[in-house]
C-alpha cells in the first residue's frame, strides 16, 4: 500500500511539476491574488478526476479514438495562441498591473480561463490518463488505487503550493515593470507549448 502511494506520488510530481500552460496560469493567479481557490481547486479537482479515469481504464478509449486527441489538440493550440497574445498585450500596459490591488478578471472568466488550460491540453490526456494509468495498473488491481491516491495527492499539494505560495513573492513583483516581465515569460510560454502542439 505504501509504496504503490509513493509511487503515485512521485510518479505525478514528476509529470506534473514541469513548467507548463496550467502552472504558468496557477503561478499569475497566486501572485495577483485573484480568485487563488478556485483556479488551484480546479486544476487539482482536475487532476483528480482524471487521475481516476486512467486508473479506471478510460485510456483505453482515448488510445483507441485518436481522432479525439486531434481535436483537443488545434482546441488547445487556439486557445494556447489566444492567451499568449493576449499575455503579451498586456505587458504593454503595465499600469494595470497590480499584484494586490483588487480583483481585476471575473470569476467566470478566471474559471473558463482555468478549465480550458486544463481540459485543451492533449499532453494531459496522454501523460494523467494514458501513462499514468497504464503505469498504475502494474501496481495489482488494490495497488492501483493506492497509486492513484499518491498521485492525487501530489497534484494538490503542487497546485496548492503554487496558488497559495506565489503570494510570498508579490513583494518582488510588486513593480509594474516586474509584471510586464511576467506577462511576456508567460506569454512567449503558451505561443512556444502552441507552436509545440502544432508541430507534433
Amino acid at each position: 500500500m505504501l509504496d504503490s502511494t509513493a509511487a503515485g506520488l512521485l510518479t505525478g510530481l514528476s509529470l506534473i511539476v514541469a513548467i507548463g500552460a496550467q502552472n504558468a496560469y496557477v503561478l499569475r493567479q497566486g501572485l495577483a491574488r485573484e480568485h487563488v481557490g478556485l483556479v488551484v481547486a480546479i486544476c487539482a479537482l482536475s487532476d483528480v478526476a482524471l487521475i481516476a479515469a486512467g486508473v479506471a481504464g478510460i485510456g483505453r478509449i482515448v488510445e483507441s479514438a485518436p481522432w479525439v486527441i486531434d481535436v483537443i489538440r488545434w482546441l488547445g493550440v487556439a486557445f494556447l495562441t489566444w492567451y499568449g497574445v493576449s499575455s503579451l498585450l498586456r505587458a504593454r500596459k503595465p499600469e494595470s498591473l497590480h499584484a494586490d490591488d483588487g480583483v481585476t478578471v471575473s470569476r467566470r472568466g478566471v474559471a473558463v480561463r482555468a478549465l480550458a488550460l486544463t481540459w485543451l491540453n492533449p499532453h494531459v490526456y496522454l501523460d494523467t490518463v494514458l501513462l499514468l494509468g497504464t503505469i498504475a495498473n502494474q501496481h495489482g488491481p488494490t495497488g492501483r488505487w493506492w497509486f492513484a491516491v499518491g498521485a492525487c495527492v501530489g497534484s494538490v499539494v503542487w497546485f496548492s503550493g503554487l496558488g497559495f505560495g506565489a503570494r510570498y513573492a508579490s513583494r518582488w513583483l510588486s513593480r509594474p515593470r516586474a509584471w510586464q516581465v511576467l506577462d511576456v515569460l508567460i506569454g512567449l510560454t503558451m505561443l512556444a507549448i502552441a507552436a509545440s502542439l502544432a508541430l507534433s
